[in-house]
Protein backbone atom coordinates (compact mmCIF):
# COMPACT_ATOMS: atom_id res chain seq x y z
CA UNK A 1 0.00 0.00 0.00
CA UNK A 2 1.73 3.19 -1.17
CA UNK A 3 0.83 6.72 0.09
CA UNK A 4 2.06 10.34 -1.17
CA UNK A 5 4.44 9.90 1.76
CA UNK A 6 5.63 6.50 2.95
CA UNK A 7 4.19 2.78 1.99
CA UNK A 8 3.78 -0.38 3.57
CA UNK A 9 4.85 -3.40 1.48
CA UNK A 10 4.87 -7.26 1.57
CA UNK A 11 6.34 -10.12 -0.10
CA UNK A 12 6.00 -13.99 0.61
CA UNK A 13 8.70 -16.59 -0.35
CA UNK A 14 9.61 -19.86 0.63
CA UNK A 15 7.20 -19.49 3.82
CA UNK A 16 8.65 -16.22 4.86
CA UNK A 17 6.37 -13.21 4.66
CA UNK A 18 8.42 -9.49 5.00
CA UNK A 19 6.90 -6.72 5.96
CA UNK A 20 8.58 -3.30 5.08
CA UNK A 21 7.48 0.13 6.42
CA UNK A 22 8.76 3.37 5.03
CA UNK A 23 8.48 7.16 5.43
CA UNK A 24 10.88 9.84 4.70
CA UNK A 25 10.51 11.40 8.19
CA UNK A 26 13.11 8.64 9.46
CA UNK A 27 10.56 5.96 9.44
CA UNK A 28 8.00 7.44 11.17
CA UNK A 29 4.17 6.37 11.43
CA UNK A 30 1.56 8.73 10.62
CA UNK A 31 -2.30 7.12 10.73
CA UNK A 32 -2.67 5.56 7.41
CA UNK A 33 0.67 3.32 7.45
CA UNK A 34 -0.54 2.61 11.30
CA UNK A 35 -3.40 1.05 9.78
CA UNK A 36 -1.98 -0.33 6.98
CA UNK A 37 0.31 -2.22 9.14
CA UNK A 38 -2.17 -3.71 11.23
CA UNK A 39 -4.31 -4.38 8.63
CA UNK A 40 -1.06 -6.39 6.68
CA UNK A 41 -0.16 -8.36 10.10
CA UNK A 42 -3.87 -9.59 10.32
CA UNK A 43 -3.84 -10.48 6.63
CA UNK A 44 -0.80 -12.16 6.61
CA UNK A 45 -0.82 -13.52 10.12
CA UNK A 46 -4.16 -15.87 8.37
CA UNK A 47 -2.23 -17.01 5.00
CA UNK A 48 -1.17 -20.33 4.87
CA UNK A 49 1.55 -19.89 3.17
CA UNK A 50 3.41 -18.12 5.65
CA UNK A 51 5.02 -19.77 8.49
CA UNK A 52 7.50 -17.02 9.70
CA UNK A 53 6.80 -12.85 9.68
CA UNK A 54 10.01 -10.64 8.98
CA UNK A 55 8.78 -7.12 10.39
CA UNK A 56 11.61 -4.11 9.03
CA UNK A 57 11.70 -0.72 7.78
CA UNK A 58 13.44 0.63 4.85
CA UNK A 59 16.74 2.92 4.38
CA UNK A 60 20.28 1.96 6.51
CA UNK A 61 19.50 4.86 9.54
CA UNK A 62 16.59 5.12 11.45
CA UNK A 63 14.36 1.96 12.46
CA UNK A 64 11.59 4.18 13.29
CA UNK A 65 11.07 7.45 14.92
CA UNK A 66 7.30 6.66 16.01
CA UNK A 67 4.62 9.06 15.85
CA UNK A 68 4.49 11.82 13.26
CA UNK A 69 4.88 14.86 15.10
CA UNK A 70 2.78 16.54 11.59
CA UNK A 71 -0.26 14.82 12.97
CA UNK A 72 0.19 15.33 16.93
CA UNK A 73 -0.04 18.96 16.24
CA UNK A 74 -3.12 18.62 13.93
CA UNK A 75 -4.99 16.71 16.64
CA UNK A 76 -7.96 18.93 17.86
CA UNK A 77 -10.35 16.83 19.50
CA UNK A 78 -9.93 14.14 22.50
CA UNK A 79 -11.65 11.52 20.09
CA UNK A 80 -9.05 12.32 17.34
CA UNK A 81 -6.35 12.05 19.67
CA UNK A 82 -7.90 8.49 20.80
CA UNK A 83 -8.02 7.48 17.14
CA UNK A 84 -4.57 8.35 16.53
CA UNK A 85 -3.17 6.73 18.95
CA UNK A 86 -5.34 3.71 18.57
CA UNK A 87 -3.15 3.58 15.07
CA UNK A 88 -0.17 2.02 17.57
CA UNK A 89 -2.50 -0.19 19.75
CA UNK A 90 -3.95 -1.71 16.66
CA UNK A 91 -0.83 -2.64 15.32
CA UNK A 92 0.54 -3.94 18.70
CA UNK A 93 -3.01 -5.97 19.21
CA UNK A 94 -2.30 -7.52 15.30
CA UNK A 95 1.63 -8.43 16.61
CA UNK A 96 0.17 -10.47 19.59
CA UNK A 97 -2.81 -12.08 17.93
CA UNK A 98 -0.93 -13.24 15.06
CA UNK A 99 -0.03 -17.07 15.15
CA UNK A 100 3.26 -16.76 13.65
CA UNK A 101 6.45 -15.75 15.01
CA UNK A 102 7.01 -11.87 13.91
CA UNK A 103 11.36 -11.32 13.81
CA UNK A 104 12.13 -7.51 14.15
CA UNK A 105 14.76 -6.32 12.06
CA UNK A 106 16.07 -3.45 13.66
CA UNK A 107 19.15 -1.34 11.44
CA UNK A 108 19.50 1.87 13.56
CA UNK A 109 17.62 3.86 16.09
CA UNK A 110 14.07 3.41 17.29
CA UNK A 111 12.13 6.09 19.46
CA UNK A 112 8.89 5.75 21.25
CA UNK A 113 6.38 3.73 19.16
CA UNK A 114 9.29 2.19 17.32
CA UNK A 115 10.65 0.75 20.67
CA UNK A 116 7.23 -0.38 21.27
CA UNK A 117 6.59 -1.96 17.61
CA UNK A 118 10.63 -3.58 18.37
CA UNK A 119 9.13 -5.31 21.85
CA UNK A 120 5.91 -6.54 20.29
CA UNK A 121 8.10 -8.37 17.73
CA UNK A 122 8.59 -12.26 19.07
CA UNK A 123 12.82 -12.21 18.39
CA UNK A 124 14.77 -9.35 17.49
CA UNK A 125 18.03 -9.16 15.47
CA UNK A 126 19.59 -5.40 15.63
CA UNK A 127 22.63 -3.62 14.70
CA UNK A 128 25.21 -2.00 17.24
CA UNK A 129 23.69 1.09 16.52
CA UNK A 130 20.23 0.55 17.30
CA UNK A 131 19.73 2.47 20.49
CA UNK A 132 16.26 3.44 21.77
CA UNK A 133 14.90 6.18 23.71
CA UNK A 134 10.62 6.74 24.68
CA UNK A 135 10.32 10.37 23.81
CA UNK A 136 7.15 10.94 24.90
CA UNK A 137 7.35 12.72 28.52
CA UNK A 138 9.57 15.48 26.99
CA UNK A 139 6.83 16.45 24.77
CA UNK A 140 3.78 16.22 27.56
CA UNK A 141 2.95 12.89 26.66
CA UNK A 142 4.01 9.31 27.75
CA UNK A 143 4.63 6.00 26.66
CA UNK A 144 1.23 5.04 27.46
CA UNK A 145 0.21 2.35 24.31
CA UNK A 146 3.69 1.22 23.58
CA UNK A 147 4.32 0.62 27.30
CA UNK A 148 2.67 -2.72 27.92
CA UNK A 149 5.10 -4.18 25.39
CA UNK A 150 7.93 -2.56 26.63
CA UNK A 151 7.43 -3.36 29.99
CA UNK A 152 6.13 -6.91 28.99
CA UNK A 153 9.43 -7.32 27.12
CA UNK A 154 12.21 -5.26 29.27
CA UNK A 155 10.37 -5.37 33.15
CA UNK A 156 9.00 -2.51 34.92
CA UNK A 157 12.24 -1.45 36.11
CA UNK A 158 14.12 -0.73 32.56
CA UNK A 159 10.43 0.40 31.46
CA UNK A 160 10.64 3.19 34.03
CA UNK A 161 13.99 4.38 33.01
CA UNK A 162 13.11 4.64 29.55
CA UNK A 163 9.83 6.25 30.18
CA UNK A 164 11.61 8.97 32.82
CA UNK A 165 14.70 9.48 30.93
CA UNK A 166 13.15 10.88 27.91
CA UNK A 167 15.61 12.81 26.36
CA UNK A 168 18.64 10.30 26.61
CA UNK A 169 19.42 7.42 24.07
CA UNK A 170 20.01 3.99 25.87
CA UNK A 171 22.70 2.31 23.63
CA UNK A 172 21.86 -1.25 21.27
CA UNK A 173 23.89 -3.13 24.31
CA UNK A 174 21.59 -1.59 27.03
CA UNK A 175 18.91 -3.08 24.80
CA UNK A 176 20.91 -6.45 24.20
CA UNK A 177 21.27 -6.63 28.37
CA UNK A 178 17.57 -5.63 29.33
CA UNK A 179 16.00 -8.46 26.34
CA UNK A 180 14.34 -6.56 23.82
CA UNK A 181 16.79 -7.67 21.52
CA UNK A 182 18.22 -11.58 21.33
CA UNK A 183 21.23 -10.45 19.35
CA UNK A 184 23.36 -7.69 17.87
CA UNK A 185 25.35 -7.51 14.73
CA UNK A 186 28.42 -4.80 13.27
CA UNK A 187 26.97 -3.99 10.44
CA UNK A 188 23.80 -4.07 8.19
CA UNK A 189 24.72 -7.27 6.09
CA UNK A 190 25.58 -9.47 8.65
CA UNK A 191 22.24 -8.39 10.29
CA UNK A 192 20.25 -9.68 6.69
CA UNK A 193 22.20 -12.55 7.00
CA UNK A 194 20.91 -13.35 10.77
CA UNK A 195 17.61 -12.50 10.01
CA UNK A 196 17.46 -14.85 6.97
CA UNK A 197 19.29 -17.67 8.83
CA UNK A 198 16.48 -17.66 11.58
CA UNK A 199 13.78 -17.05 9.48
CA UNK A 200 15.06 -19.90 7.39
CA UNK A 201 14.90 -22.25 9.78
CA UNK A 202 11.55 -21.31 11.38
CA UNK A 203 9.90 -21.66 8.13
CA UNK A 204 11.04 -25.33 8.71
CA UNK A 205 9.73 -25.83 11.97
CA UNK A 206 6.20 -27.44 12.95
CA UNK A 207 4.00 -24.29 12.45
CA UNK A 208 1.60 -26.26 15.18
CA UNK A 209 4.33 -26.00 17.84
CA UNK A 210 5.14 -22.44 17.16
CA UNK A 211 1.59 -21.52 17.37
CA UNK A 212 1.58 -22.88 20.78
CA UNK A 213 4.53 -21.27 21.82
CA UNK A 214 3.51 -17.99 20.54
CA UNK A 215 0.09 -18.11 22.98
CA UNK A 216 2.05 -19.25 26.16
CA UNK A 217 4.95 -16.16 25.27
CA UNK A 218 1.92 -13.56 25.02
CA UNK A 219 0.25 -15.60 28.49
CA UNK A 220 -1.83 -12.75 30.44
CA UNK A 221 -1.97 -10.18 27.42
CA UNK A 222 -5.86 -11.31 27.14
CA UNK A 223 -7.30 -8.02 28.10
CA UNK A 224 -5.40 -5.29 25.85
CA UNK A 225 -7.69 -4.78 23.27
CA UNK A 226 -9.24 -3.11 26.37
CA UNK A 227 -5.99 -1.28 27.93
CA UNK A 228 -4.42 -0.38 24.72
CA UNK A 229 -7.35 1.73 24.16
CA UNK A 230 -7.82 2.77 27.52
CA UNK A 231 -4.07 4.04 27.14
CA UNK A 232 -4.87 5.39 23.84
CA UNK A 233 -7.38 7.88 25.62
CA UNK A 234 -5.14 9.16 27.76
CA UNK A 235 -2.68 9.68 25.04
CA UNK A 236 -5.16 11.62 22.93
CA UNK A 237 -6.64 14.01 26.34
CA UNK A 238 -2.66 14.43 27.09
CA UNK A 239 -2.06 15.82 23.71
CA UNK A 240 -4.33 18.44 23.20
CA UNK A 241 -2.13 20.36 25.69
CA UNK A 242 -0.50 23.68 25.76
CA UNK A 243 2.43 22.02 27.21
CA UNK A 244 2.71 19.57 24.16
CA UNK A 245 1.68 22.15 21.37
CA UNK A 246 4.45 23.90 22.21
CA UNK A 247 6.76 21.29 22.90
CA UNK A 248 6.39 19.91 19.62
CA UNK A 249 6.35 22.68 17.80
CA UNK A 250 10.07 23.37 19.52
CA UNK A 251 11.20 20.14 18.60
CA UNK A 252 9.73 20.62 14.66
CA UNK A 253 12.06 23.78 15.31
CA UNK A 254 15.13 22.42 16.02
CA UNK A 255 14.69 19.63 13.46
CA UNK A 256 14.73 21.99 10.61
Amino acid sequence: MQHAEGYVRSEIDHGIATIEFFHPSSNALPGAILTDLAKTINDIGIDERVKVIVLRSAGEKAFCAGASFDELVAISSEADGKTFFSGFAHVINAMRKCHKFIIGRVQGKAVGGGVGLAAACDYVIATETAAVKLSELAVGIGPFVVGPAVERKIGVSSFSQLAIDATEWRSAEWGKKHGLYAELHSNIEELDDAVKSLADKLAHSSPDAMAQLKKIFWQGTEHWDTLLSERAAISGRLVLSSFTRNAINAFKTKAK
